[in-house]
């Protein structure tokens, strides 16, 4: 047991400072969450166009691919025997959505992050990160054997700054600049037309944008900010994930060819890592349709969240979000998780986000909005704040 003493020590300290995380068992229907016997209005889910809460989209899925017909495993790696047909339908409709660019699958978003930067970086790359990117972004770079300078968020004279600083240096032979496109728990953005400009001024730098919560929610056809801003083609490496707005599993890459070709023989995820299912690729297809189309879902929840995030400052709280993704910052880890369970109580599941995840005096609750909400919902919530 001695050897347990440390790790318990350290689970105390968790708690005592209310940092301490577990598992909650629950039932999920539609907009409400049930756990242990209470019912509320889920706002931590990421289910943003709330199709995965859609039964008649599963039946109609179901129609088209009988289970009796469908692979429930891959049993291998693509480079195996794991490539199968449904993989190379979904990766040719997302080339033809994203302006005839490759696309590549991965299983997970990630497996993605920890895979695109080592793979793509040696000792003569720079990364040049946003201070706020994700953490399987930061994984990802202390992967790699690149060096790596972190700018100030969402600041991009500092970027231009640092690429400036390093772009003749004979010992960079290339930099790469990642970002988020909307941030995971401020929900602000950043300024994507202005960085392809940045960009397409050095001969040296490559962009990388994960739109994870962006992909489904913004854009004309769904496709993320970089359709929004009409840039899908100036981003090197444009990535988001399929376990959001897309109601399933997975993450995507689109890039030229040759990055596609290379990363099949370079990248160690996705050399190495069994396929997902052949039936989780077919329904990421079928759905991803349904995203692009889902035009009366994005409207409203672009509505509702402006709505929410102007009431919550009015309230008098820090919101810097632009998104669908409505921080309220109380500071404290404890204050958050004081007022995480207030709000359960009156009938919102909202969930406290506590360091490491944020920075030390930011602790949160973590707004997360689907179109299934309606504003008179919110106008509840900002009541009992």
């Amino acid at each position: 047991m001695a050897l347990l003493d440390y790790y318990q020590q350290q689970l105390d300290q968790l708690k005592q400072t209310g940092n301490l995380r577990q598992f909650t068992v629950n039932q999920q229907q539609g907009a409400y969450i049930e756990i242990a016997g209470r019912k509320m209005l889920n706002l931590s889910s990421n289910d943003y166009l709330g199709l995965a809460a859609h039964s008649q989209l599963r039946e109609e899925f179901q129609d088209q691919h009988p289970i009796s017909r469908c692979y429930f495993s891959s049993s291998s790696s693509r480079l195996l025997t794991g490539n199968f047909e449904e993989y190379e339908q979904f990766e040719d409709s997302l080339s033809q959505a994203f302006l005839g660019r490759a696309a590549l699958l991965f299983n997970s978003g990630y497996h993605m992050n920890i895979g695109i930067l080592p793979a793509l970086s040696d000792s003569k790359t720079l990364i040049l990160a946003d201070k706020l990117v994700h953490a399987s972004m930061i994984d990802g770079i202390r992967l790699s054997t690149a060096k790596y300078v972190r700018y100030r968020h969402n600041d991009l004279q500092h970027l231009t700054q640092l690429i400036e600083k390093y772009h003749d240096d004979p010992q960079i032979e290339r930099m790469i600049v990642v970002t988020e496109s909307i941030f995971s728990m401020d929900g602000d953005e950043t300024d994507l037309t202005a960085l392809v400009r940045i960009k397409q001024r050095f001969d040296k730098v490559m962009l990388y944008v994960d739109e994870a919560h962006a992909i489904g929610v913004r854009g004309e056809d769904g496709l993320g900010c970089a359709d929004q801003y009409k840039v899908i083609a100036d981003i090197d490496l444009l990535v988001g994930t399929f376990g959001k707005a897309c109601a399933s599993i997975g993450g995507y890459l689109i890039c030229d060819p040759i990055i596609r070709r290379y990363l099949i023989n370079t990248m160690r995820p996705l050399i190495f890592s069994t396929a997902l299912p052949p039936i989780n690729i077919a329904w990421s297809d079928f759905i991803f349709k349904k995203v692009m189309a889902a035009k009366t879902e994005r409207l409203h929840l672009h509505k509702i969240s402006q709505d929410l995030q102007k009431a919550i400052v009015a309230k008098g709280y820090h919101s810097p979000s632009t998104s669908h993704i409505v921080p309220i910052i109380v500071g404290a880890s404890q204050t958050a998780v004081e007022k995480s369970q207030s709000v359960q109580q009156h009938g919102f599941y909202a969930m406290p986000v506590r360091p490491p995840t944020v920075p030390r005096h930011s602790a949160r609750l973590r707004i997360s909005l689907t179109s299934l909400i309606q504003f008179d919902d919110l106008q509840r919530l900002v009541a009992c704040l």
